[in-house]
């Protein structure tokens, strides 16, 4: 999942950023203003944004006016500081997902993130089921028949993807978009890889294939 941290105190915003890189693998872009955050918004593909109420150049309620302006349904979750809750119940009817107050307890953050990414596939639970696979997203653990499926990071990475679409069709570059940040350097195979590997763990532990190939369109991983 690719995440857009919009913040103008750097230090909290890089803290954050290591949090989600390290404890769910999330790729993430930042920006300190509101208008490189509204810019970036506008030019990549991102499953969720953290979004700061009091930005310098634009204000984040006018930040999210603009996102959802534009047509984008991105879940966006608001940090503010606690006097402003007048201003947290106006971002909420304009289309703000959820709010969380500063100071906050990093495992809260991540939890509620967690949760928007979740419904913003269509998804409730934190354990993701696809026949007779499951993925926690919980704790970033596989299980196929119950039994466990030790993946890479990035493997991970990639089904979880797949699993919050399942039974459509991904592209590579959706795949692409989505799990690398900003500065990635585009090595044209890399996504194959991941897929063989997965494709090799997840069916030395079942009976069936799970991750279909369906040629020049993409991935599917249906039961």
């Amino acid at each position: 999942m690719r995440v857009l941290i919009v913040e103008d105190e750097r230090r909290l915003a890089e803290n954050v950023a290591r949090a989600l890189r390290e404890s769910a693998g999330y790729a993430i872009d930042m920006a300190f203003d509101g208008e490189e955050g509204l810019f970036m918004a506008g030019s990549n593909p991102y499953d969720m944004i953290i979004l700061d109420l009091m930005l310098p150049k634009l204000d984040g309620q006018t930040v999210l006016h603009k996102i959802r302006l534009s047509g984008s349904g991105v879940p966006v979750l608001v940090l503010t500081a606690r006097d402003e809750k007048e201003s947290v119940v106006k971002l909420l009817n304009a289309g703000a997902d959820d709010y969380i107050a500063k100071p906050f307890d990093l495992g809260e953050l991540m939890a509620r993130v967690k949760a928007l990414i979740r419904r913003g596939k269509g998804q409730s639970a934190a354990v993701l089921k696809v026949g007779d696979l499951e993925i926690s997203t919980s704790d970033l653990t596989v299980r196929r028949k119950g039994k466990p499926v030790n993946l890479t990071a990035m493997e991970y990475r990639v089904l979880e993807y797949l699993a919050h679409r399942p039974g459509a069709v991904v592209s590579k570059t959706e795949l692409l978009e989505h799990l690398y940040d900003f500065n990635w350097e585009r090595f044209s195979n890399v996504i194959e890889v991941y897929i063989s590997g997965l494709r090799r763990k997840l069916d030395d532990a079942g009976d069936s294939k799970l991750i279909h190939t369906l040629r020049g369109q993409g991935y599917m991983l249906r039961a």
